[in-house]
């Protein structure tokens, strides 16, 4: 997809804090993040959802979600982790390209069990994304 924003950064054409890449699958910090650490795993192929995706796409997405959430948590030292995926305008994607959040939560880290939306959330300093990225490659 030729306006895809995650297209994009698979492309290279924008730049990102990449924590995991290999011929399918690509993990980066999110520029609005939850938390410290808020990967987004995405398929380098453009499915816009999961009615979309193929099942072997989602497997691999799925596969390095779980590895991910486990070097966060470790690295990190995040007391939880949370997996999330929203489907379709009404449901909150904010990006129509097939993404799940892994987000570390931290014990009284005020976020509440139920984070979506990131309109509202204020843009990462670069140089924080920075020394989380080298912590997580």
């Amino acid at each position: 997809m030729e306006d895809c924003i995650f297209c994009k950064i698979v492309k290279g054409e924008i730049p990102s804090f990449r924590i995991y890449e290999d011929s399918d699958v690509l993990s980066f910090l999110d520029i609005k993040p939850f938390s410290k650490g808020h990967v987004l795993v995405i398929p380098k192929q453009h499915f816009e959802n999961v009615f979309d995706i193929n099942e072997d796409a989602l497997q691999k997405v799925s596969v390095v979600a779980k590895k991910l959430s486990g070097k966060i948590k470790d690295v990190l030292k995040a007391d939880g982790i949370r997996l999330s995926q929203s489907n379709g305008v009404a449901a909150g994607q904010e990006v129509m390209h097939f993404h799940l959040h892994v987000i570390p939560r931290y014990e009284n880290d005020g976020l509440g069990t139920n984070p979506t939306a990131t309109a509202h959330l204020p843009q990462a300093d670069f140089e924080e994304l920075k020394k989380i990225a080298e912590k997580l490659t």
